[in-house]
């Protein structure tokens, strides 16, 4: 949501500012790079190609998610399915393993913010 606010400086000239009512979704940002981290810490310790590759992928939605949600705060699809998603195959990961890195940091985490966005669908929309 951007409004345009129009301001005479002079007789001559006309200034347009933009103002945004955007609130920016740290949380969102934060979990993104999470999951994009893990990607490329699984690549340096083990030399997993497909750990990087899916943290990147994944962390790269998370992150687009997570702008969606800054434009617009019920616009939480996206990162709702990539939460949800991540929490599915890494809790899967973690009950097989049992072992808390990386499975279950990635898991409880991705739970968190499936429980977040989850709270925002029952939110009442507030008036403009």
């Amino acid at each position: 949501m951007m409004q345009l606010i129009l301001s005479r400086q002079t007789d001559a000239h006309l200034s347009i500012k933009k103002v945004s009512n955007m609130s920016v979704d740290w949380v969102g940002y934060g979990y993104a790079a999470l999951v994009s981290s893990g990607g490329v810490i699984g690549y340096v310790k083990a030399g997993s190609v497909p750990s990087l590759a899916a943290g990147l992928l994944f962390g790269g939605i998370a992150g687009f998610g997570a702008y969606q949600i800054s434009n617009d705060p019920q616009n939480i699809w996206v990162s709702l399915a990539t939460s949800g998603a991540l929490a599915a195959i890494m809790g899967k990961r973690f009950y097989g393993s049992r072992r808390f890195m990386p499975a279950g940091l990635m898991a409880g985490a991705s739970l968190l913010m499936v429980g977040k966005l989850s709270l925002t669908l029952l939110e009442k929309p507030q008036k403009p």
